[in-house]
């Protein structure tokens, strides 16, 4: 489960390879740690055509885990697209693609620790985007912030190739590369969009950093 990335390209990096024409985030810094709950640049489609925005990591959780629970921070995560919790935010209008430069697996230790190991597309960490689902959602995600409303994503993973299945045989992100696979993904129908549910091939990723809560190579 990937629970911290990082992405440390400019916005108009970010917005020329997504093809975004509107930008809603104002100045945004290099972020070298992403951290569940976080607040993280995405592009979706609105009104006006694609837009850069920021929204808050972690969809709405599944009635079933709330259960006597009194907050829900938000799933990171989703790898049943099957599910109807998560196939009411599959469509073209829900669809958001998530930037990113590295991101980070945890490696289990001999001494039970589990430091993070982060992967990037090559030691350059050039950019690239996780395909996610974003919403609009009502909750109480902190006891002490209680009762907000606002905009919540997540990005779906699958099986990992051999160099993350090596560290997390579980699973990865799925990763879009090219204009052509960010384009599939924003505006395909459904059952064609989750063909892109699928491992990189081998080799496609390598480590970048280990042991580091951020990863801080320069953009």
């Amino acid at each position: 489960m990937c629970n911290l990335y990082s992405v440390t390209k400019g916005q108009q990096a970010i917005r020329e390879l997504a093809d975004a024409m509107h930008d809603r985030v104002g100045n945004l810094p290099p972020l070298p740690g992403i951290f569940p709950d976080y607040s993280a640049p995405i592009v979706r489609s609105g009104p006006e055509g694609r837009e850069l925005a920021m929204a808050r990591w972690g969809m709405p959780s599944p009635s079933f885990v709330l259960k006597n629970k009194r907050t829900d921070p938000g799933v990171t995560n989703v790898r049943n697209t099957s599910s109807p919790h998560w196939r009411r935010w599959l469509g073209v209008e829900s669809r958001c693609v998530v930037p990113f430069t590295s991101f980070s697996e945890n490696e289990v230790m001999p001494d039970g620790s589990r430091p993070p190991v982060w992967f990037a597309l090559s030691e350059a960490r050039p950019l690239a985007f996780f395909a996610g689902i974003w919403t609009t959602w009502t909750s109480v995600r902190k006891l002490k912030e209680g009762e907000v409303t606002c905009d919540l994503f997540g990005f779906l993973t699958t099986e990992p190739n051999r160099e993350v299945g090596e560290i997390h045989p579980k699973a990865m992100p799925v990763i879009l590369r090219t204009r052509e696979e960010i384009d599939l993904w924003m505006t395909a129908p459904t059952p064609e969009a989750l063909q892109l549910q699928r491992a990189l091939p081998d080799d496609s990723l390598v480590i970048v950093a280990r042991g580091k809560k951020e990863d801080g190579a320069a953009a």
